[in-house]
């Protein structure tokens, strides 16, 4: 059978089993859109920028286990994909992002809307291809599907050139995948497990410190099993919240910056560490100078050899799936009699639970004032924490993190390593595509919603019933945070001073939008918002410029050095 390289593309997201895809079009895929509109099995969600694009791609890959599509076109259409492509990137998420290019004959000439896609994208994706023969399409976009997924996911991007999609060829889509250089290790060493276990059972004061590596690999039934048998603390990442339950005793919190005081003095004070799917960046350990500090004995488990001993020296490193070495973990325990010393575990308990009676996430819950941990609390409560929440960055994402507790993986969806602004709302799109009939919550602040503020007709255009909470602090809050501690209160541009009328504008998009200035009134707001299931509601909640989030750990700083609100 021939067919023109943008049929080709379509058949090939069809063998894939893609449903959504979210793009832009410009002249340089006009061939490819000609083929969308030709079928209905592949369905397309015009967005109203590139990276929303992406970010919604995102989003529905982060909260399905399916891998997400994103279509745009050349020059700008490909600069304006490049944050999204990067968030995902930091993040480990799989996306495959086909970009038009021009015609392979102009490549090189400054054509209009050219430019170097390949060489722009490749420090921010797992790789990238650019197709110069249209018989060679078919199996890049395979390759493409199959690297994005396997081994520690991330982006692929195919860079397509008009003429290849207007070239014909004999179609053949291949059914297995052989790359010679790329064979990723997906089982662990049996005798690095052994280790590992042994150590976990001798251990005093032992810590499990588990990341987004868990709920990418769907991993998270088999970490809650390992952590009850064993009755071990566990501390849950930015990114790995729901890989563990938040409501669970044995859960100590998020670890890091803004971690719980118990989190942090565990992490610091442990014996043995099992480190899960995480890499120790610099917002969970801090200085790590300082973390290294005290003597403890650490197992790392990750699917990526080059982020074990990276940034900390370990002692038993395992790669593998972390599902697979987790799984293999428990068959071993569950067949020796060893367990561990009962008496030590309690004593160790015992400490932690002296940490976490500090109460370090108390705030004022009797100002006359919003406070926003507070409505995050509330949202938690009315969504029996179920909600699918994505966020953008800063504050309110830290307030969403420590208050909503989250007791299932892929519920949270938020810009962890790249600390995107404008990723909340077309994430919380492709969520909603992805999971349709459920709620999703975007919680945001009234500076991040605005970078991606147009995709409102996005979601009018295709029905997406988002839920926007978009705490309002006139600030920027974290910043104004920074400036007040360490640079004197000079709150250099930090100030909001013109605000939209966010009400009017949600109307103004064919939206519900909702004003809520005081806290009796928060609860009403939040419980009519959900009641409206199927539109779209932005709640602007007045929240208190003057709350900051606590603890903190300053940059530089040890995980033994946090900031309490109390110290303020």
């Amino acid at each position: 059978m021939e067919l023109t390289g943008a049929e080709i593309v379509l058949r090939c997201l069809q063998e894939e089993g893609v449903e959504h895809v979210f793009g832009y079009p410009g002249g340089s895929v006009l061939n490819i859109y000609d083929e969308f509109f030709k079928q209905d099995k592949v369905k397309h969600f015009l967005v109203r920028h590139e990276q929303g694009a992406v970010h919604a791609a995102d989003g529905y890959s982060r909260s399905s286990k399916r891998i997400g599509v994103a279509l745009v076109t050349s020059g700008p259409g490909v600069t304006n994909a490049v944050t999204g492509i990067a968030t995902a990137y930091m993040d480990s998420v799989p996306l495959v992002i086909l970009t038009g290019q021009v015609p392979t004959h102009a490549i090189g000439q400054d054509a209009f809307q050219e430019c170097d896609t390949v060489g722009i994208t490749r420090p921010c994706v797992k790789h990238n291809f650019l197709v110069k023969d249209v018989r060679q399409l078919a199996s890049t976009i395979k390759k493409a599907f199959y690297l994005a997924a396997t081994g520690r996911p991330g982006p692929v991007l195919v860079d397509i050139p008009k003429d290849i999609t207007q070239a014909r060829t004999e179609y053949a889509y291949p059914q297995t995948v052989q790359l010679r250089s790329y064979n990723p290790v997906t089982k662990g060493h049996q005798g690095q497990i052994r280790k590992a276990v042994q150590l976990l059972l001798e251990a005093k004061r032992p810590m499990v410190y588990a990341g987004g590596g868990v709920v990418l690999n769907d991993a998270a039934g088999e970490l809650t099993k390992l952590v009850r048998l064993l009755g071990f603390p566990c501390t849950t990442t930015l990114m790995g919240l729901g890989g563990y339950p938040g409501t669970d005793p044995l859960s100590v919190g998020m670890p890091g910056m803004h971690g719980t005081y118990e989190a942090n003095m565990a992490m610091q004070q442990c014996d043995v560490l099992l480190a899960v799917g995480a890499r120790f960046d610099d917002r969970v350990i801090g200085n790590p100078n300082h973390f290294n500090r005290e003597s403890r004995r650490i197992i790392h488990v990750d699917i990526d050899p080059s982020s074990i001993s990276k940034r900390v020296k370990v002692d038993i490193p395992i790669v593998g799936y972390v599902k697979d070495v987790v799984e293999e973990m428990l068959k071993q325990i569950e067949t020796i009699k060893e367990r561990p010393d009962l008496a030590a575990l309690a004593e160790w308990w015992k400490q932690i639970e002296e940490w976490r009676a500090k109460d370090c996430l108390r705030y004022d819950r009797k100002s006359d004032k919003i406070k926003p941990q507070s409505v995050v609390e509330k949202l938690c409560e009315l969504t029996q924490g179920k909600a699918f929440v994505t966020s953008d960055v800063g504050q309110h994402q830290m307030w969403a993190a420590q208050y909503y507790k989250f007791d299932q993986p892929r519920r949270w969806i938020n810009s962890g390593g790249l600390g995107t602004m404008g990723f909340g709302l077309p994430a919380a799109m492709g969520v909603q595509t992805a999971n349709p009939g459920q709620t999703v919550c975007c919680i945001t602040g009234e500076a991040s919603i605005q970078m991606c503020i147009q995709e409102l007709a996005t979601c009018k255009q295709y029905h997406l019933p988002i839920k926007i909470v978009n705490l309002n602090n006139r600030y920027l809050g974290m910043v104004r945070q920074w400036q007040e501690f360490f640079y004197g209160n000079r709150y250099a541009e930090s100030y909001m001073e013109s605000l939209p009328d966010f009400v009017r504008l949600a109307e103004a998009y064919g939206h519900v939008g909702l004003r809520v200035d005081r806290p009796q009134d928060v609860e009403g707001a939040l419980k009519e918002a959900l009641s409206l299931k199927d539109r779209l509601v932005f709640i602007d909640v007045i929240t208190d410029q003057t709350e900051n989030v606590f603890p903190m750990v300053a940059a530089g700083k040890g995980l033994s050095e946090m900031i309490l609100s109390e110290q303020i």
